[in-house]
């Protein structure tokens, strides 16, 4: 148990104070908390700031830096407005989502993710960062995706389904004084990458290793300065998501600070490849079995195909989620092994759920719909809200894509956000489990975003001399 002292740093007189503490008086998430602080100030005794935030519907972060000696009330919560769940990619409240000015911008409370306290990508020894998590009532916030995602691993718990997933995040980096799209050539599969890239990659796998991400591959895709990162595969899927937020974040600081920029744009040059999101998933049991493990003369297991159904099934409805802005559909075109279609095959990069090769035990699926852009916790979500829909019930298991001799089968995806939020509004399956008031939200802030980039005059239109 945890000592009955809290030692912190008081930077005015460059020395530890020992705070005495009554256990009688704190909850267990309190405790852990406080330990898990005494735990880090071992490790980095002249931490001096922390960045406390909450992630929006974007995945952005938002929050503020506070002194090291105000962490240990953060073990008592903290407050911020409800209306981060409101905010555009322009940082904009959207008055149409109800969160914002008629409501008179609320508070609501935040308590730290135990778990969460991590050095920040710049000056680690120096600075930290702490994830928060907003409550409503005492209840988990109904608009924050981290708590959307923790209610469906609930009910898949119940069912004693643990899935176990690992993440493949693409994305660019490019010379922040250079024009947009400009890239040092590179070559895929290359492991040669140009010295500036490889310092920023290295100083990325190095801060990653001090955050406990375990990166399994670092690999040059195949456009110039596209490059992939993997993380490894784990059945802790909240810390998953909390671990590609992390990596985002390092990323793109530690590519400003040796003069480059990185981007996640789904498609930040039309004349290159874009970027994905991609996971891999199996599914364990009670005993930690893989449940899509394969019989003797099986290609795909039943219970692999089930959960290939309900996905396939939620797929075009999903893509307000896993491709959320205007850009993110400028990325589904045809020759970048990008999928068009709700299909599946095994062993094809063109399909949106590909069946890797794989022996026997661990049989999995890759989901390749999402764009690097998506918010990891709502994308994991409806991949899961998909599973349980599968097992849980009889659906026709579509044709595999390679099999195809009707095309009547064909399902192909939306091609404008309007039309996939348009799906998204209407399926009572999603709304099931994502709930109505954060399906609203999300449809009004989404069409907030299109309108206002829709309403921009372009310099190609300015040019027509008409």
């Amino acid at each position: 148990m945890m000592s009955s002292l809290l030692t912190i740093q008081d930077k005015q007189h460059s020395s530890r104070i020992n705070i005495p503490l009554d256990p009688s008086t704190l909850d267990l998430d309190e405790i852990l908390f406080l330990e898990e602080v005494e735990n880090y100030f071992t490790r980095y005794p002249n931490t001096k700031h922390i960045d406390i935030c909450l992630h929006d519907i974007n995945g952005h972060m938002r929050g503020k830096r506070i002194d090291v000696s105000s962490l240990r009330k953060l073990s008592k919560g903290c407050y911020f407005p409800l209306s981060i769940y409101a905010m555009s990619l322009d940082g904009e409240v959207i008055e149409e989502t109800g969160l914002g000015k008629r409501i008179g911008e609320p508070d609501y409370f935040c308590k730290p993710v135990l778990g969460s306290l991590q050095p920040c990508p710049l000056e680690p020894e120096l600075n930290a960062q702490l994830l928060l998590s907003m409550k409503e009532g005492g209840a988990d916030c109904e608009y924050e995706p981290r708590n959307i995602l923790k209610n469906i691993l609930a009910q898949l718990e119940k069912q004693h389904l643990y899935p176990c997933m690992a993440a493949e995040l693409e994305f660019y980096l490019s010379d922040q004084n250079a024009n947009a799209g400009t890239m040092v050539s590179s070559q895929c599969f290359d492991v040669q990458a140009p010295n500036s890239y490889q310092q920023v990659l290295d100083e990325v796998e190095y801060i990653a290793a001090l955050q406990g991400i375990n990166i399994t591959g670092i690999v040059a895709e195949s456009s110039a300065g596209q490059y992939e990162i993997n993380i490894q595969h784990m059945d802790d899927i909240l810390k998953l998501c909390d671990q590609i937020m992390l990596l985002k974040r390092t990323i793109k600081q530690v590519a400003l600070k040796n003069g480059l920029k990185a981007s996640f744009l789904a498609k930040p040059d039309l004349h290159k490849a874009g970027s994905g999101m991609h996971f891999h998933m199996s599914l364990l049991d009670r005993a930690k079995r893989n449940v899509f493990r394969m019989r003797p003369n099986e290609s795909v297991s039943a219970e692999l195909l089930k959960v290939i159904s309900g996905l396939i099934l939620l797929l075009p409805p999903s893509m307000a989620i896993l491709a959320p802005n205007i850009n993110s559909f400028r990325r589904f075109q045809k020759g970048n092994h990008v999928p068009l279609e709700a299909n599946w095959g095994l062993n094809n990069r063109n399909v949106a759920i590909r069946i890797p090769c794989s022996d026997a035990e661990n049989s999995r699926l890759e989901y390749r719909v999402a764009g690097a852009d998506c918010n990891p916790y709502l994308t994991i979500a409806v991949i899961l809200i998909g599973t349980l829909h599968g097992l849980t019930h009889p659906l026709v298991v579509p044709t595999a894509t390679n099999q195809m001799s009707d095309p009547a089968e064909r399902i192909f995806l939306a091609t404008n956000q309007l039309d996939a939020l348009a799906l998204f509004k209407e399926n009572h399956i999603l709304q099931s489990y994502l709930g109505k008031r954060f399906m609203e939200l999300w449809c009004a802030v989404k069409r907030a975003e299109h309108q206002h980039v829709y309403s921009q005059i372009t310099s190609i239109e300015q040019m027509w001399n008409i």
